[in-house]
């Protein structure tokens, strides 16, 4: 594997996303932040939980990158178009399958069946992520297309 290119891809690919999705929560086109879903999973301080949060999610983006380095080896290319697909189909599952799923996982995450809480708890996302706005699921597909494009651009297959 070139470990280099997927060191680089994924930093650069880990950053690019994380500011998409980020950027799209500023601008009001999403409430999701994943790396603050990520920080409450470790704590309930507020802000310790963002700094946690994104430390994981780079942690993250490095691991999921050594996948995307194994599908460029089978494949023996890495191209950008190549990410892309791999971007989408990624972001499809944590939209459609990861997403549901993490309020059964989550402390700190009320679950599609409760009803209120008197104990303040995050909304649960949802299918598509559509309970943190109806353009969530648009941004968190562009920001993995980008992510598997930089890394595919970065990583070379070695076959």
């Amino acid at each position: 594997m070139d470990w280099l290119g997927l060191l680089v891809g994924s930093v650069l690919g880990t950053l690019v996303m994380t500011t998409l999705v980020e950027s799209g929560q500023s601008l009001g086109l999403t409430r999701m932040s994943f790396p603050f879903i990520l920080g409450t999973l470790l704590t309930g301080n507020r802000t310790w939980a963002k700094v946690w949060g994104f430390a994981v999610h780079f942690v993250d983006g490095f691991v999921f990158a050594i996948g995307y380095g194994l599908f460029f080896e089978v494949v023996n290319r890495s191209d950008w178009w190549l990410g892309a697909i791999a971007g989408f189909l990624h972001g499809t599952f944590v939209l459609a399958v990861a997403l549901p799923v993490i309020p059964d996982l989550h402390p700190r995450m009320a679950s599609e069946d409760e009803g209120p809480d008197p104990t303040p708890m995050l909304q649960p996302p949802g299918f598509l992520g559509l309970n943190y706005g109806l353009q969530t699921p648009i941004t968190t597909i562009i920001a993995h297309v980008a992510y598997g494009a930089i890394i595919a651009t970065f990583y070379r297959p070695l076959g």
